[in-house]
């Protein structure tokens, strides 16, 4: 008879096919430490056809619209904070595309975020990155330097596809010719929008923590620009720097 340890050393190596081989067998033994093996990848199997069932709901709009061949989901980050730039991504990805734990940027931990942009990266049709300044911002106000940011997001993937298609969270942009649909809080609703916003989270991310090394006493690496106490006494205490909005922070100035 098989030991408990090599049952499990079994389970772990073994393929998905295999495996179910395997558990069908460990149900039929009667030892405790088995029984816990078989309670363990049931309830990992349970919540693997959970999540296929979400990500299936998740392509709801791209299967809608299935007559377009490319279907490019949008999504902005930055929109709301005192500092830094507002950043646009805009991904397609292929029809029958899985990533697995694929959604909103801001259900994610900052590791999945950071493990994901890297599967979408790879998986991809084509994506694109918009990046509009804090000086631009101030100059045309967040709302039109977003717009800005999603067309340059858009028309950087050109090189590689063009979209037939956009799938955009929440708004409608404005001088754009391709046909659009806005979704009210689509990054939890379509793998596309979801996609672009992990590009665009993470990549706004990073470069913050870039700023942070630039401009210290700000917290930047953390907050990220936004508002919060850290944030906000750095400003009181040494004034604001190059990346702040300065139509953001008029008060402190």
């Amino acid at each position: 008879m098989k030991s408990i340890s090599e049952i499990k050393a079994e389970l772990e190596n073994a393929d998905k096919d295999t495996r179910e081989s395997l558990l069908e067998l460990c149900k039929k033994d009667t030892r405790k430490g088995v029984l816990k093996l078989v309670e363990k990848y049931e309830k990992q199997k349970a919540a693997m056809a959970e999540e296929l069932e979400r990500l299936k709901k998740m392509h709801e709009f791209e299967d809608k619209y299935s007559e377009y061949e490319y279907i490019a989901g949008i999504d902005e980050a930055g929109r709301g904070p005192l500092a830094g730039p507002v950043v646009a991504a805009s991904v397609i990805l292929p029809k029958d595309c899985e990533i697995l734990y694929l959604n909103d940027s801001k259900q994610l931990s900052a590791k999945r975020r950071d493990e994901l942009y890297d599967e979408i990266k790879q998986k991809a049709i084509a994506y694109g990155i918009g990046i509009v300044s804090q000086g631009r911002i101030d100059d045309i106000n967040i709302l039109q330097a977003t717009y800005e940011a999603m067309r340059e997001a858009i028309g950087r993937m050109s090189e590689k596809q063009n979209p037939d298609l956009l799938l955009v969270d929440a708004v409608h942009i404005p001088d754009v010719d391709i046909k659009q649909v806005g979704i009210v809080k689509g990054d939890a609703k379509s793998a596309s929008i979801a996609a672009a916003s992990i590009v665009a989270k993470v990549t706004r991310d990073r470069m913050m923590k870039e700023y942070d090394a630039v401009y210290p006493g700000y917290d930047f690496a953390k907050n990220k620009g936004y508002g919060t106490k850290a944030h906000i006494e750095g400003i009181k205490k040494q004034g604001i720097c190059d990346i702040h909005r300065r139509t953001f922070v008029k008060k402190y100035i």
